[in-house]
């Protein structure tokens, strides 16, 4: 099977970075079915960027109503049977969506695929990798060994990356039809919802093709929603993951371990953000259900660790 990609890249007053990323779709040594741009209800100038480009791309507006509502109306009128996405500030390597479709053409039986990706800050000064910087990331560089390819198949694997995920909603490959039928990202969350969408894929995944090489770039700013306010973004990463552990009473096994192991991270950065606000009282009763849903040291040290401040 030869794999088409429809690209989704939303877009909420990009001006200044849109045009990066589109160029670098256009770049892909693996040429894109199509582009689609979603206008989340821009106040800037990201239609007149756009529009620099003719019908090299597609564009598509809306009224403003978040990141996930753009992706999912990409999706559904995408005409490519694979989807990737990149945000409007991030950009994809050149072999990016050729490294994906090589493999899709050798290995129909692979549910998804993702990558690594880079850190970068805005003066372009490379800050770290993602597959480096987590577990599920290094358990899977090692079972490559010096092969660029590693396929996520055990349930060990599956648990550590529903816990603590590598790779990004840009090293996302996703076969359309599974995307709608999972219903897309969910809607009325601003943070973490692409750990909500992802972590319902790998339920209904057994294997998940991983390629151990940056694939494109992160671009870390302050002016991201958990850089601007972090105690909000930690009270939203919460209350998704609340809602992703009512959903997990489904999921296989070792997902919904991987599930609970995220909660009680999630919920002891939180607890982190509010003592940092002298909320200690706040703090220790935001790590407390973690004593009730994953007894054990772990969670006993993080309710010390806050009622000593």
């Amino acid at each position: 099977m030869t794999p088409s990609f429809s690209v989704i890249i939303p877009a909420y007053n990009s001006e200044t970075t849109l045009a990066r990323a589109i160029d670098s779709v256009l770049a892909q040594t693996y040429p894109a079915q199509e582009i689609i741009v979603v206008d989340d209800g821009s106040a800037d100038g990201t239609a007149e960027v756009v529009a620099r480009y003719g019908d090299k791309l597609c564009y598509m507006r809306q009224d403003n109503a978040g990141v996930s509502s753009a992706r999912n109306h990409g999706a559904r009128i995408a005409s490519g049977d694979w989807l990737a996405f990149l945000d409007a500030d991030d950009w994809y390597y050149p072999d990016r969506l050729r490294l994906h479709a090589e493999w899709i053409r050798e290995d129909a039986a692979l549910d998804f695929l993702t990558g690594d990706y880079e850190y970068r800050d805005d003066a372009g000064k490379l800050l770290g990798t993602s597959m480096s910087q987590h577990d599920s990331g290094r358990m899977m560089i090692a079972k490559a060994a010096n092969n660029a390819r590693a396929v996520m198949d055990q349930g060990h694997e599956i648990q550590a990356y529903a816990a603590d995920h590598f790779g990004d909603t840009h090293t996302l490959s996703v076969p359309r039809g599974i995307f709608l039928d999972l219903g897309g990202y969910p809607l009325g969350y601003k943070v973490c919802e692409d750990v909500h969408f992802l972590t319902r894929l790998i339920s209904r995944s057994q294997r998940i093709g991983v390629v151990c090489a940056p694939l494109g770039v992160y671009l870390i700013h302050s002016r991201s929603a958990t850089r601007r306010n972090p105690l909000a973004a930690q009270q939203e990463n919460v209350r998704t993951l609340t809602d992703l552990e009512r959903l997990a009473k489904n999921f296989p096994p070792p997902v919904r371990l991987g599930i609970k192991q995220r909660m009680q991270s999630a919920r002891y950065n939180l607890a982190c953000a509010l003592a940092k606000n002298a909320q200690r009282s706040a703090a220790v009763y935001a790590v407390l259900p973690s004593l009730v849903s994953n007894p054990g040291w772990r969670s006993l040290r993080d309710v010390l660790s806050m009622l000593k401040g």
